[in-house]
């Protein structure tokens, strides 16, 4: 299919949408939801239909291909092994080529016609992104499980804490986007986690963002439902991942305090194991402190920061060291201390803990990750990524 350049689509008011069908083990609905796809094509509105199949075990593969035979607007793709949802839409984005891509399940819970109303605002010039939402709808809802809506309205309030964005259905699949603004974005996640991911990404560029209601047909596991709770987990992961390196430093803070605490139970309970054994205070504390910052270094990249200093820098490897050595001093400092004037081990190791989270904080922020605290760690991330084959 030729592609037609944007500027020229706009001046005849047509475009092209190319529509991303993941597809695992869908051959009973496949040939359904490409025949509803392509029903939405008219003159101003043509079509660009990529499958992905992702090392289906059923007809699914045949299917696709028998599709793509017989119309032209069909490509598939293929996976060699099973990779997830994710890795599928990044294979699909990665081949589009028209002026917006939309992401379409194949079981057909959603409805390829609300893509006709999604993609307007794109068409029209007034968002670079259009989310669908469950939520915001009127019409008729199959009604499925309870707790997936109560975790599915927590993982979009945690969201929007930190996107700052007032969207009622982060996890909602229908999301239409324009090709240009995805060129520069890469895909990390290869199950569902794409969906946390790609609302931080879209909302840390602050690209103009719509959200319009769609309509929505839930299948039950025993119909082929594949979301567990794992999944929800793992939401919960790629939201601090990939939007708490763009927080202000005070929401920055509340969330190292989460990290700091976990180092700081690490930290108690190794100096308590470590001084049980009667191993003096002045070795059992350093030796605690270590360890905790360790796990602090590793939830911090994980989490927070997100950038991972490279060993091979000398300077890099000798201002964590000194922040690590300073922290450590004035944690044995205070806690022998307060040992001193009659607190007990445990008590002193706790006030001293609490009082070097502003510190550790700070010389995280800005001196063993500054490129998180100026800012600049996407634009590194981005040559990176422009490198690997």
């Amino acid at each position: 299919m030729a592609v037609i350049e944007h500027d020229l689509n706009v001046k005849r008011g047509a475009y092209t949408l190319s529509v991303i069908i993941p597809c695992y083990n869908e051959a009973a609905t496949l040939q359904r939801c490409v025949a509803a796809v392509m029903s939405i094509a008219t003159d101003n509105l043509l079509l660009e239909i990529i499958i992905v199949d992702d090392c289906s075990t059923d007809d699914s593969l045949s299917i696709a291909n028998g599709l793509a035979a017989r119309h032209a607007i069909v490509r598939v793709l293929q996976h060699k092994k099973n990779m997830g949802k994710g890795a599928a839409i990044r294979s699909g984005i990665s081949e589009a080529a028209g002026d917006f891509v939309a992401i379409q399940d194949a079981d057909l819970e959603y409805d390829p016609n609300d893509l006709v109303r999604l993609v307007q605002p794109l068409a029209a010039g007034k968002a670079d992104a259009v989310i669908g939402s469950r939520f915001l709808s009127s019409g008729a809802h199959r009604v499925l499980y309870f707790w997936h809506s109560v975790g599915n309205k927590f993982l979009t309030l945690l969201s929007n804490m930190l996107t700052d964005l007032n969207l009622t259905d982060m996890e909602c699949g229908y999301k239409v986007f324009r090709r240009d603004t995805l060129e520069d974005i890469l895909i990390e996640e290869n199950r569902f986690g794409f969906e946390p991911e790609i609302v931080a990404k879209v909302a840390t560029r602050r690209l103009r963002i719509y959200e319009m209601f769609v309509s929505y047909d839930g299948r039950t596991y025993a119909e082929g439902k594949k979301i567990t709770w794992k999944d929800g987990l793992k939401a919960i992961y790629c939201i601090l991942h990939y939007n708490l390196p763009y927080c202000p430093p005070y929401v920055q803070f509340l969330a190292y305090l989460f990290v700091g605490g976990a180092a700081a139970v690490v930290n108690f309970v190794v100096f308590l194991f470590l001084y049980s054994f009667h191993i003096s205070l002045a070795l059992a504390a350093p030796i605690a402190f270590a360890v905790a910052a360790a796990v602090n270094y590793l939830l911090s990249i994980v989490f927070v920061f997100r950038h991972k200093a490279r060993w091979g820098n000398v300077l890099e490897i000798t201002i964590y060291c000194l922040i690590v050595l300073v922290g450590a001093s004035i944690d044995l400092f205070i806690t022998k201390l307060l040992v001193e004037i009659g607190s007990s081990p445990g008590i002193a190791k706790i006030i001293a803990i609490a009082l070097l989270l502003i510190f550790n904080f700070a010389g995280r922020r800005y001196l063993v990750f500054p490129l998180a605290a100026r800012g600049e760690w996407r634009e590194r991330m981005q040559r990176e990524w422009k490198q690997v084959p």
